[in-house]
């Protein structure tokens, strides 16, 4: 009972993030109306009611005046997710008859922008669940923290460690309310862009504004079985291409642009380095393509285009089979997968501040070893000098999540090969599927399918969940609730 008091200091902000979310989740009620499919009100109203019910519940907890502890805000964000998928999960259940265990799938890997999918028949599923899931991609691409933040009327301690232990890293206006409201604003803009320009392509209405909220928030779900080679349309896939990147920028970039404190996209690190790697990685897929697979130049380009971007920013969409393609030209595309985006953008995976920070590090570390030891080598972090302590802190903290990334990925590759020995997938291609599920990208081999154990589908799930919140809130939440079984038994 230690923990009572931080939990009951921070339950009235879960309660109010619940609330949020529920008022967004009437959403697909309109499109259930719109489109006459009022058979699947009831199943898609399940959601949003057990949301606002779960949320009065918590705010009417009385509130100890305390801050919870930063462990506390950690393991309550993992928490938040894990709820939001079980209660996301009930539409599918109730609306096109998933099992559970496949609609909490559906609903983590809509709500962590990942875009893996257990639906065999998407083209037989109603619109009202088709908007839900891509409502989920566009909600949880921006931060489910910092979409309820952006909508309360007052920052506190307890809002900013919420937000901080989501993965937000960005610092725009000076309170966390007005920071969340303004990348908001920047998200909606951006959704708005890109509906107009997939409209240049000439598909409907319905199909533009799911492709440009899934492309946005780099998560992948569509609204055909075929995803966007569906559409046959060389054009549709080139206006896609720049939203994606702009899903995989730093938020803060345009933010910075619009104020004219930054004259343009080259002068930060993170933005630099995602073109030069969606530039090199073009031409050598490009290069494989035409030379390994003897795929003519153009449509070699057009695939590169397309498919290297998909990775880099972690969205997921295809307009080919890549596993038609060399061994080494998706080997490295996975690589494309596990770098990811920019810190403090909709993309997954490390994330390119983390590249950069390593090269720098590396850097560092050779003048240090060819100095010498009385000789105080100076930090130099985008530019600017860095104190030994707190380059030294960041170093190891950036080590950490890289080492937890690959960690996770070995282990989850290792469990899903023991619960399925007898498959037909080889072990190159389960561990595509997991630097897929926690990059949050949601491209697959096809391992992942209906037919998985449910014990696999649940290792993707925690996969997925862990990958989003870059691991670390899991362990706050995993070792908060053994202290709890440990104080109990005590």
């Amino acid at each position: 009972m230690a923990r009572f008091p931080d939990l009951s200091a921070i339950a009235p902000d879960l309660g109010r993030i619940f609330l949020f979310m529920g008022l967004v989740s009437y959403l697909p009620l309109l499109i259930g109306i719109i489109y006459g499919e009022y058979g699947a009100l009831l199943p898609m109203a399940s959601a949003p009611a057990a949301f606002t019910v779960l949320g009065l519940l918590l705010v009417r907890i009385h509130r100890l005046e305390r801050e919870p502890p930063l462990s506390i805000a950690l393991g309550s964000v993992a928490l938040i997710w894990l709820v939001a998928s079980f209660v996301g999960a009930l539409p599918f259940t109730l609306g096109i008859g998933m099992p559970y265990t496949d609609a909490v799938f559906e609903a983590m890997s809509g709500w962590t922008s990942t875009g893996l999918s257990l639906i065999l028949d998407v083209d037989a599923v109603p619109r009202t669940i088709l908007f839900w899931r891509s409502l989920t991609q566009w909600m949880g691409g921006i931060g489910i923290v910092a979409f309820s933040v952006a909508l309360a009327s007052r920052s506190s301690l307890t809002s900013f460690r919420l937000y901080r232990s989501e993965g937000r890293s960005e610092t725009l206006m000076p309170g966390v309310v007005a920071t969340a409201a303004q990348m908001w604003r920047i998200y909606l803009i951006l959704t708005v862009i890109g509906v107009g320009l997939v409209l240049l392509s000439g598909i409907s209405l319905w199909d533009a504004v799911n492709i440009s909220m899934t492309a946005i928030a780099t998560g992948g779900f569509s609204v055909h079985t075929q995803g966007i080679m569906y559409y046959q349309n060389p054009l549709l896939e080139m206006l896609i291409v720049p939203i994606m990147i702009a899903g995989a920028l730093p938020f803060k970039l345009y933010y910075l642009v619009y104020l004219r404190k930054q004259t343009g996209l080259f002068e930060d690190a993170q933005a630099r380095l995602l073109f030069l790697l969606i530039a090199f990685g073009v031409f050598l897929v490009t290069y494989d393509l035409i030379f390994l697979t003897q795929v003519v130049p153009l449509q070699a380009l057009r695939e590169g285009l397309f498919m290297v971007t998909s990775a880099i920013t972690c969205t997921g969409f295809n307009n080919t089979n890549p596993f038609a393609w060399s061994s080494v030209t998706v080997l490295f595309l996975s690589a494309l997968m596990l770098i990811g985006g920019s810190s403090g953008s909709t993309a997954g995976g490390i994330k390119l501040s983390r590249v950069n920070l390593g090269i720098e590090t590396l850097g560092w570390w050779f003048r240090r070893l060819y100095t010498g030891s009385r000789v105080l080598t100076p930090f130099r972090h985008n530019g600017k000098g860095v104190g030994l302590t707190i380059a030294e802190y960041e170093v190891s903290k950036n080590m950490l999540v890289i080492a937890l990334f690959i960690l996770t990925i070995f282990v989850g590759s290792i469990l899903l090969l023991h619960l399925d020995p007898s498959s037909a997938f080889d072990s190159s291609d389960v561990i595509f599927d997991v630097v897929s599920a926690i990059s949050n990208v949601g491209l697959s081999t096809g391992f992942v399918n209906p037919e998985m154990s449910m014990t696999g589908k649940w290792v993707f799930i925690i996969i997925m969940w862990a990958g989003r919140l870059e691991i670390i809130p899991l362990i706050a939440l995993a070792m908060g609730l053994s202290r709890k079984v440990s104080q109990k038994r005590g």
